[in-house]
């Protein structure tokens, strides 16, 4: 068994703890032999491969965590997964977007060239690097990107190009993937939004933008076997590729706040009322001044964002890849309720929010009793 595990092609996941690297490594663990990489080590010991600590904002990490690898694993790579980056959805700036993202792509991909990894280094990008679309065409790969990126996409933007001069003679797949959820959510925006709705926060009946507009979205499952079908494909693919990566078809603004209304409180339509953006702003500056640290989200420059509209077409990588996304955020969304009022404590802290204050106190209550 481990001599026929040793003749696996190696894949190299870096940011190997989260919620994508971990989805990534169990997908991949039956065909290939995974190591992961990441600055933390996993919540609980990996069953699908090796762990190597490496911090990629560090020269002497990277270089120790690869000559690791090259020890105990041997100098051919099959694929590079390079996951880790650094967001934040508030926008705040950082320096780690430069320090990680744009400087941990440079020090990553310096060190590769000492490796055999001539099949595959694949970079998951965001949709967000592409310039929203004005009149409702649908995205492709040839696309503009946006001239004026907040801080994630152009870090994005930033380790791309790196990518495309320092690669030298290895081939790069760029992944341009869309919001990432799960039946838990998972992800900041619709979690946000399922949370304001079930409060019934005042500001969830308001949008300063284009409610027949949308974001794309794309569940883990459907992302892992992209990742895997790339990593198949990897010999047949272009020195360089590009992919977007969403489901298709887009729900609006609107149908996504009518559906999370309804499934939480059984209204038949959730009322949505426009409202002027220097309104929306004035707003979120006096909720944000009021508000503890913990509870600010909705800042002023997000809602610059709100008419934003991104219609993808991932024709490229059904074609290509033979890709074909088996779920859809609407069909998902009953799931994510369902658990949210199965186990509100548990989605809450799963999403990584605030607690409302009745569940704080229904907290402590089962806290005292216990």
């Amino acid at each position: 068994m481990m001599e026929e595990f040793n003749k696996r092609p190696l894949v190299l996941i870096t940011g190997s703890s989260g919620l994508i690297g971990t989805a990534v490594a169990e997908g991949l663990s039956g065909d290939f032999k995974v190591v992961g990489l990441d600055a933390k080590a996993p919540a609980e010991k990996s069953k699908t491969g090796d762990f190597i600590e490496c911090d990629l904002t560090r020269d002497e990490s990277v270089n120790l965590a690869l000559e690791t690898v090259k020890t105990k694993h041997g100098n051919r790579l099959a694929s590079v997964v390079h996951l880790a980056a650094y967001y934040d959805f508030t926008g705040e700036p950082s320096e780690m977007y430069e320090k990680l993202t744009i400087e941990g792509t440079r020090r990553l991909l310096k060190k590769l060239q000492e490796f055999d990894v001539a099949e595959q280094f694949i970079f998951s990008s965001t949709i967000l690097v592409q310039e929203p679309s004005l009149m409702g065409t649908s995205i492709t790969e040839t696309s503009p990107l946006e001239d004026e990126p907040w801080d994630y996409p152009r870090s994005k933007i930033e380790a791309e190009k790196v990518i495309r001069r320092i690669r030298g003679n290895i081939p790069a797949v760029i992944l341009r993937i869309a919001g990432v959820y799960d039946e838990d959510t998972h992800t900041v925006p619709i979690a946000q939004q399922i949370a304001r709705i079930y409060e019934k926060d005042f500001q969830s009946y308001f949008f300063p933008g284009d409610v027949s507009h949308g974001q794309a979205f794309v569940h883990l499952d459907d992302l892992v076997e992209c990742f895997r079908l790339v990593i198949e494909r990897r010999k047949e693919l272009a020195e360089t590729e590009i992919f977007l990566i969403a489901e298709p078809g887009l729900m609006s603004y609107e149908e996504l706040q009518n559906q999370i209304g309804q499934l939480i409180h059984g209204e038949e339509e959730w009322t949505t009322v426009w409202i002027p953006k220097f309104a929306a702003k004035a707003g979120a500056w006096a909720q944000n001044l009021a508000a503890d640290e913990d509870e600010q989200f909705i800042k002023p420059w997000m809602i610059d964002l709100a008419d934003d509209n991104f219609p993808v077409s991932i024709r490229h990588a059904q074609e290509t890849l033979g890709w074909n996304p088996q779920n859809m955020l609407r069909d998902t969304l009953p799931k994510m309720i369902g658990r949210l009022k199965e186990n509100p404590l548990r989605w809450y802290e799963i999403n990584k929010m605030s607690l409302p204050d009745e569940l704080k106190e229904s907290s402590a209550g089962k806290a005292a009793k216990s």
